[in-house]
Order: C-alpha cells, then structure tokens, then sequence
C-alpha cells in the first residue's frame, strides 16, 4: 500500500477548489512513501478470463466490476470477491493471487471489484474514508452491490459469499465485514487494518505505521456499531501479515485479532498455534463450537504484500510480482479456512480431535469432562467457552472457578510431541448447580430490610463478607452481588452477566 492519497471524485457545487487543494496536499505528503516501481500500475483488466459486468447497481463509488466465472459452474456455488492493493488493477490480481486456479479447482466465482485514479490518486480504495467504507455509502455500498449482482446472475449460494483484499483493499475488506455482516460469511484481511480504525487522512497514517493501541472492548465495539442492530452472527475472519513489513506495520495483525475474537465473544488466548511452509505461523482462536472464527497468519520476514507460492503442487498457487511475494499460498490457504474446498473450515494439520467428549460431573463451582485417547498425543488443550483454562496428559479434566448456575462450552484439541495442536472436538456443554450469581442495587436502609445487609453502631454491613458499605440511611445506594446463598459481597463497578 502506498500512502492513502484522499483524492476524491468531483464536487459538485460549492468545495471544488478546496479538495482540489486537498488533492494536492495529499499527493504531496503521498510521495515520501512511494518506493521504486510503487508507481506502475498493474496490467488492465482485460484478460480473456476475466469479464468486465455492468449495471450492478446504482454504483455511488464510481468502481468497476470483473468477474471469473469456471465453466459450467452450478448454481449454489459460493463467491469470492477480491479487492487489489493500491497501484494494482482487477486484472493484476487475478492474474497474480491464486484465486481462479482455486476458483477452478473448488468449483466458485470470483468478482474483482476496481477502483481507479479518478478516485484516488493510487487507485487504492479509499477504506479511510467514511463516506466511502460505511453501510450504504460510496465504495462499499458499489461492492455491496456487485456481490448482490453476482448472486443473481451466477446463481451464487447469498450463504457462502467471502471477501478478501491486499493493503487499501484489505482495509476496505474490513470495514465491509463490519458493514455488512450478514452479506459475508467469511473474510481474509492481507496487509491490511482493523475496522473503522480511520476515517480521516491524518488517521489513515497513525493506522499504518503505529495503529492505535485499544483494547479489544474498543475495537469490538467499532464493529458492533458499524452493523445492522441486532446482529448475533459474524463473520470469520482470516488476517495474513509479514513480519517485515514497513508499510502497514505488524501490529495491525495484533488489533485486528483483538478486534474480531472480541466480536466473537472468544478471548486472545489461542485454541492452538501451527507452523506452515514459507515461515509462516498460524494461531487459531475458536468459537464456542470449536470451530475456527479467527485465524492469524504470520508470514516470517516478508514484506508489504499478498502471499503467494507459484506452482503446480497442491498447496500452491499465485504468480509473483510487485507485492506478490514468493512464500506461501495465502489464498489457498483460506479458501481451505473459509470451508471452499468441502472441508469445513476446519485446521488440517496435527493430530485428529478427540472423540466422544462428555460431561462426567458437574457442582456448583466444577465441571469434570472425558475424552477418547488420541494415539498421536502427548498432551490436550482443553478449551472453555473458547478459550484455553487447561492443559493436561490425561484423558480427563476439571475445570474449577466457576459460578453456581452458569453454563458453558467444551472442547478438546490432542497436541502431538512437536506441539503441533489438532482439531478440536465437537463441543459438549455443561451447566454448573446452584442458582446464578444474583445483583441488588438499593439503598442500606432496604438491603437491610431485605436482608442483604446488617446495621452496627449505625452502619451498614454486607451480609456474610461484612463488607463495609457506609452509614445506614436511605440515601446511600451500593450493588450487592450474592455469590452463595446469603453470602454478599459489594459489586459497584458491575454486575457479572
């Protein structure tokens, strides 16, 4: 990605002159991060192959749309649609990112969406712009559109529609995952930015080279507030970086990890880590289910660019060329994330998942659960509610600290000698006994009354903790939290759900 340069499409009316200053100034600072042969342009969009589709919509972001389509596709097939890095063109990505030998071979179509100069002075797609990458506006409604297009006219399953992109394309990517969540099923970000990370130029470059540092409540809630209310299903969401790269630094990986497991309700601690060819290392953060939500691939030492790996063996694909590096085939590798290939979308290295997982015992604090031994393992991941609480040799684990009446969700990946980890298994679910942690909030004079508090020398005492909480009256207000029958303990700074 070069620099973001906010040229826009003409105004109408009053403010011409003023973005044509705008123009002019970014175009300047725009430069500074321009290498050699950053300004060639790929090759236009006329291969054979690939076909130019008009009358998608009402177009308000002024871009083209090209589509690969394998011969005698059936209906029901899914769709991917590939946005190009800054510089690049529809046919430069086809013709360098893997995606139609894989649309060829998993049996898909492909739109490749194309912004152009007009637009931006690059023709990056201009994801750091508000009016460009949110719901029902400029750009993303344009590719939002072409997808709609798509669907009708080459029958594609509105299920499995994906969207992927390199750099300006990957952060637009972002934002239209954010935007429209319930369009995509999956999305892979390549060198790309967190959701909504900018709106503004200034922004667009804090984001590229030093992203801000939220926590990943901050990035969530940049998502949730981009969505249709009421979204409950999300996206799963597949981030490629190279740990050299200068242009959009490698901490963007860390926030949109922190990001997407957020929206996901899992936490940033790993279901398991594998290494692949190419340097390349994949950590996997799993759903409740088990199954892979977000996945993170780390690309040792490789620049600013798309992952690829020329060849005509089974995990190769792609051509090199500028930011089209030579290490390994990112786009198989998530069409094999996203399920294309008929696998499910599951991880397809290390030991296979334990089988027959079960709930043994359950108290009110504990839940002991059972697996089949896997002969491949030395050790098992055991994961609660997606997130990884314990790791042991046996074949059997409990789980302790938990809330009486509270449930939650199991599983178990086999982790070989090498610390390859496996599969998960299926999920199993368990309920803990008792009754749930309950909140009060009320003055001292009523937790009294109600028996949630006791009066000393005319002050007020949690029942059971003996918590100060104040002088009895009317007028001071604390949360009680039970934790056990009888027992309070104060909970002013929020009540666990």
């Amino acid at each position: 990605m070069s620099r973001p340069h906010p040229v826009r499409r003409p105004a109408k009316g009053p403010g011409g002159p003023a973005r044509g200053l705008r123009r002019l100034a970014a175009s300047a600072l725009g430069v500074l991060a321009l290498t050699a042969g950053l300004l060639a342009a790929g090759p236009p969009a006329t291969a054979a192959s690939l076909t130019q589709v008009t009358g998608f919509g009402s177009n308000p972001g002024n871009l083209s749309m090209y589509a690969y389509v394998p011969d005698a596709l059936p209906t029901g097939a899914p769709l991917v649609l590939a946005l190009h890095g800054c510089t690049q063109s529809a046919g430069d990505y086809h013709a360098h990112s893997g995606w139609a030998t894989l649309a060829d071979r998993y049996g898909f179509a492909v739109v490749y969406p194309q912004t152009n100069a007009t637009n931006n002075a690059n023709s990056c797609f201009n994801w750091f712009e508000a009016g460009d990458s949110a719901s029902g506006r400029g750009e993303a409604l344009s590719i939002k559109q072409m997808a709609d297009k798509a669907v009708e006219q080459y029958g594609s399953d509105p299920g499995r529609v994906h969207i992927t992109g390199l750099s300006a394309g990957g952060g637009m990517t972002a934002n239209m995952l954010a935007a429209y969540p319930d369009v995509f099923a999956g999305g892979a970000v390549a060198s790309g930015l967190p959701a909504r990370c900018a709106e503004t130029l200034t922004a667009a470059y804090t984001c590229m080279y030093s992203p801000p540092d939220r926590t990943p409540a901050q990035w969530g809630d940049l998502v949730r507030s981009a969505a249709p209310a009421g979204t409950t299903s999300w996206p799963r969401v597949a981030i490629w970086q190279g740990t050299a790269d200068t242009t959009v630094r490698p901490a963007n990986a860390t926030e949109l990890r922190d990001q997407w497991t957020n929206v996901w309700g899992v936490g940033q601690t790993p279901s398991r880590t594998r290494s692949l060819t190419g340097g390349t290392t994949a950590t996997t953060y799993d759903d409740p289910t088990g199954r892979p939500a977000v996945e993170v691939y780390s690309v040792s030492g490789m620049a600013h660019g798309l992952a690829v790996d020329p060849g005509g063996g089974t995990e190769q694909c792609g051509a090199t060329g500028t930011y089209y590096l030579d290490t390994i085939c990112s786009s198989y590798h998530t069409a094999r994330f996203w399920g294309l290939d008929g696998d499910g979308g599951e991880s397809p290295d290390g030991p296979p998942a334990p089988a027959r997982p079960a709930v043994t015992a359950t108290t009110d604090t504990t839940v002991s659960v059972t697996w089949e031994a896997v002969a491949e393992a030395a050790s098992y991941h055991v994961h609660r509610d997606g997130t990884r609480v314990g790791t042991t040799a046996a074949t059997h684990y409990t789980d302790t600290g938990l809330a009486p009446g509270t449930t939650h969700g199991y599983t178990v990946a086999a982790v070989d000698p090498a610390g390859t980890v496996g599969s998960p298994s299926a999920a199993v679910t368990a309920t803990t006994t008792g009754s749930p942690p309950t909140c009060h909030t009320a003055s001292n004079y009523a937790h009294t009354v109600a028996g949630r508090a006791y009066v000393s020398g005319g002050h007020t005492y949690a029942a059971g903790s003996g918590q100060p909480m104040g002088l009895w009256n009317t007028f001071t207000v604390h949360t009680l939290l039970e934790t056990s029958p009888g027992h309070y303990v104060i909970a002013d700074s929020g009540c666990p759900a």
